[in-house]
């Protein structure tokens, strides 16, 4: 079931009537098996994952707190991360893992025929979260197994993030929550500007981007640049998009998600970008993986080896390919840099903040190639062939973007695209406009609903179109 499928918007109107009508007590019954069908309508079959993942992660957490010897915890958290990441192994990279080998050793691999279950990587994330907090003791184990299922299952989150920690959604699923209009308000302006991100801007843009990256060896210069631009717009809006509309549905519900994207466009620094994109992931694999190797508190040399490894290992959570592992190693690379020369988020005067911006951007938006890309060889082949013609700015541009389809007329259209987006992010960099949306009369609120109905009935990508991290 997809937050921009008709089947969504009957489903989450009627949990939501269903949710404060029944008692308090009854409610987390509601969300769990309200999320089990939001997951099984995708495939029934792999909803035994979710439910293995969850057993074993409570089991292994009721353990951990009965268990006093430190040896024993230790074992009980190695035994529960084999098992939960072993999912995600056999599913996501044991074919990647043969073939690789395969490169090696010359040996006929046998691959696995299976489909990837959609969310994997994020709830498997999620549970050993909450196990490694039982085991540090940051937090107390939930012994009660129907709000820990909630807990992982939430449907809004559960199969693109963000990434939730236990100390902030297992209370909240607990806890007593009563009906505010403001957070309807909220969660309903959030959900639509979701929505408008999504289908009008990124599914929009998602048709020019695959005409090119699906044949990708057919286009030179500036196609592969327009191309890339569009890409780089699409995937922060098809992302941030699906984390706006999560958000917005969980407080239709009195439940507060994470902030998923602050801006990360209007970066000033790498550094500054991965505290800004994707933050329950950035954050996850800084506390549970860059800290634990050591984190900053170690030789200069040992703390470039950390960096690397948290970014190789995130490039591959995004994909089994070793194209993702790239684009990981890049990321990494300019973070070490950065490190290297003292290059830290800046509040200097503007000029000088506009051009650490557009630097910035610029190379996120190249980096994005080799997360587009099938494979290796045609991330290289965009890279060394994008910028053939270039010397001929005039030439390069137009004919770049006309070769796929971008014409003249077509520019007010992209306005409508960037434009709006332009604004709320910068505006957001100090202020939540959805909450000053929900907070205004009656005529604003009713004006922002009508207006972003309108723009997606016109301009809305028609059909379902999938999420780009569903893949993942």
């Amino acid at each position: 079931m997809l937050f921009n499928s008709m089947p969504y918007a009957i489903f989450l109107p009627s949990i939501f009537i269903l949710y404060w009508i029944i008692p308090q007590k009854k409610r987390w019954i509601l969300l769990l098996v309200g999320s089990y069908y939001f997951y099984m309508s995708w495939n029934y079959k792999y909803v035994v994952l979710i439910f293995y993942t969850t057993i074993v992660s409570y089991v292994a957490a009721l353990l951990l707190e009965r268990t006093k010897k430190k040896y024993l915890k230790n074992i009980i958290l190695m035994v529960t991360l084999v098992l939960c990441l072993g999912v995600l192994f056999v599913f996501k990279y044991y074919n990647f893992a043969l073939g690789s080998l395969a490169h090696i050793i010359p040996f006929e691999p046998h691959y696995f025929k299976i489909l990837l279950p959609v969310g994997v990587s994020f709830y498997t994330f999620q549970t050993l979260s909450y196990v490694i907090d039982v085991y540090k003791g940051d937090i107390d184990v939930e012994k009660h197994f129907g709000i820990y299922a909630t807990f992982i299952s939430f449907f809004p989150q559960l199969v693109a993030g963000p990434i939730e920690r236990s100390s902030n959604l297992l209370p909240q699923i607990r806890e007593k929550h009563n009906f505010h209009l403001e957070n309807a308000y909220y969660g309903v302006h959030l959900i639509l500007w979701g929505l408008f991100k999504k289908m009008v801007i990124a599914d929009n843009l998602a048709v020019f981007v695959d005409l090119v990256y699906g044949d990708i060896y057919t286009y030179t210069g500036g196609s592969i640049f327009a191309a890339t631009l569009f890409f780089t717009i699409q995937i922060y809006c098809d992302f941030s998009g699906y984390s706006d509309i999560a958000r917005g549905s969980a407080k239709l519900f009195g439940v507060e998600l994470m902030e998923n994207f602050k801006s990360p466009y209007f970066s000033t620094s790498v550094k500054d970008f991965w505290g800004r994109w994707h933050i329950s992931l950035s954050s996850w694999f800084r506390d549970y993986l860059y800290i634990p190797l050591g984190g900053n508190r170690v030789s200069q040399i040992r703390n470039c080896v950390n960096v690397m490894i948290t970014f190789l290992l995130s490039g591959l959570w995004h994909g089994a390919n070793w194209n993702f592992v790239v684009w990981g190693g890049i990321h990494g690379m300019a973070q070490i840099y950065e490190n290297a020369f003292g290059i830290k988020k800046t509040d200097g005067n503007a000029p000088f903040v506009f051009i650490r911006r557009i630097f910035v951007f610029s190379f996120v938006a190249f980096a994005w190639i080799f997360f587009r890309v099938e494979n290796i060889h045609q991330g290289f082949y965009a890279v060394f062939s994008m910028f053939k013609g270039i010397s001929h700015p005039a030439t390069y541009f137009r004919e770049g973007f006309t070769a796929i389809g971008v014409h003249r007329d077509l520019l007010p259209y992209l306005a409508l695209y960037f434009i709006p987006l332009l604004v709320f992010d910068l505006v957001s960099l100090k202020k939540d406009i959805i909450l000053w949306i929900s907070t205004k009369g009656a005529v604003v609120r009713h004006v922002y609903v009508i207006m972003m109905v309108l723009l997606l009935l016109f301009y809305g990508y028609i059909g379902q179109s999938t999420f780009v991290y569903f893949q993942f």
